[in-house]
């Protein structure tokens, strides 16, 4: 309830600075955006859902595909397009996202009455009644809503699985190698688990998710990382006693050979002062390790790999990435409104000059800043580590 209570409240924040009217905007499916089509996709299929499962008594699975669908919505669709409903022009894409989410809020409404009614009254209320004239008084009086068929696309929803598998690993990697997701990487490299099924659309929102420049595909992980092999003391303790230590040796330094040799074969055999030892996966503890310059996760059959070297233009690019951060920092914690403009005075290193030149339309479009001025270190600065260097900012609304 406080997820979808959160993404009804982000639309009303942002649909009232735009004075967003739904009644004079249609919903054009065709030109829509993969995010938008998959939405939809999904919130029909969840309507359908629901409608079985009321029609048989199934209460608990109701409850819990709308909770699913909740989730979705508000932990990838609203994090992924939240950016299209920045910026003071009301573009052909904003339109798109605010008819989406208006449709999917409009609907949910109708759909979670008989579990939250009061809820759904007040969403119901605010974003319908409110701006359609012959709208039922209450989301009550309101037809309970039927799925349409022609929004369903099962392909696009099980691509978006794929596309959100991969995020998630590839979010975990970053987290291994301890790279920030605002700092860019040249690519990642995918493998298994479907991936290579995926569609242009799809894969621009891996790289957009991840903040990678370019997504490749290898047929075999093994190329990325390397293997320890330990043994499995509570299995090969009893069977082996004194040999415990030459076969813990040989494990080590046979480690990648075993592995793949337990690919083709449920055993491992081998000998040890010339008596066989069979070993099977229960024996062994396996730890999978990235190779230097990746960092490797796998998880439901798929393996994304990170590549982690860094080049000047990949470090320019994150020093302005964790500016911006800052500066939006700064903005709330001041207290401005999202459509405030700003000034900005900073100072920092040779380095970080650079980046402001080279980056100045970039971070001036991102915080609504109408100027950026370098200038020398004074005691108005707030100082911030970005990326190990000392950078001033001061901001002020215009």
């Amino acid at each position: 309830m406080g997820t979808l209570w959160n993404t009804y409240a982000f639309f009303v924040l942002y649909a009232n600075i735009d004075n967003f009217d739904p009644t004079k905007y249609t919903l054009d499916y065709d030109n829509l955006p993969v995010m938008d089509k998959w939405l939809l996709s999904k919130l029909n299929s969840v309507v359908k859902t629901v409608d079985d499962c009321l029609a048989n008594y199934k209460i608990p699975e109701s409850a819990r595909a709308l909770q699913e669908f909740v989730d979705d919505m508000s932990n990838w669709y609203v994090r992924r397009c939240r950016e299209r409903f920045w910026g003071s022009d009301m573009t052909e894409d904003k339109k798109a996202a605010y008819m989406t989410l208006f449709t999917v809020l409009e609907t949910l409404s109708r759909l979670t009455a008989p579990f939250i009614p009061f809820m759904a009254e007040e969403i119901y209320r605010n974003i319908v009644v409110s701006v359609f004239p012959d709208a039922p008084e209450s989301v009550h009086l309101a037809s309970f809503p039927a799925c349409n068929e022609k929004y369903i696309d099962k392909a696009l929803e099980a691509g978006m699985t794929v596309a959100e598998n991969a995020a998630i690993l590839g979010r975990a990697a970053r987290n291994l190698s301890g790279i920030k997701n605002r700092q860019p990487l040249k690519k990642i490299i995918l493998c298994g688990g479907q991936s290579e099924n995926l569609d242009s659309e799809l894969l621009s929102v891996i790289r957009d998710e991840l903040n990678v420049k370019d997504i490749e595909y290898a047929a075999d992980a093994g190329g990325y990382v390397s293997y320890e092999v330990k043994p499995q003391l509570k299995t090969l303790g009893p069977k082996y006693g004194s040999r415990l230590g030459k076969i813990r040796q040989y494990l080590a330094a046979n480690a990648e050979k075993i592995v793949n040799g337990l690919k083709e074969s449920d055993t491992y055999s081998f000998d040890i002062d010339g008596e066989k030892v069979d070993l099977t996966k229960d024996d062994l503890l396996i730890s999978v390790l990235s190779k230097e310059g990746y960092s490797v996760q796998s998880d439901k059959g798929m393996t994304v790999i990170l590549d982690t070297a860094l080049d000047k233009e990949l470090i320019e690019e994150g020093y302005m990435r964790e500016i911006v951060s800052k500066i939006q920092t700064m903005r709330k914690e001041a207290g401005f409104e999202v459509t405030d403009h700003i000034r900005i005075r900073y100072f920092g290193d040779e380095e970080i000059e650079k980046v402001f030149n080279k980056y100045i339309q970039e971070i001036a479009s991102d915080v609504l800043a109408d100027e950026i001025i370098g200038g020398k270190s004074c005691n108005d600065f707030k100082e911030w580590d970005i990326n190990g260097k000392n950078v001033g900012i001061k901001v002020s609304k215009i």
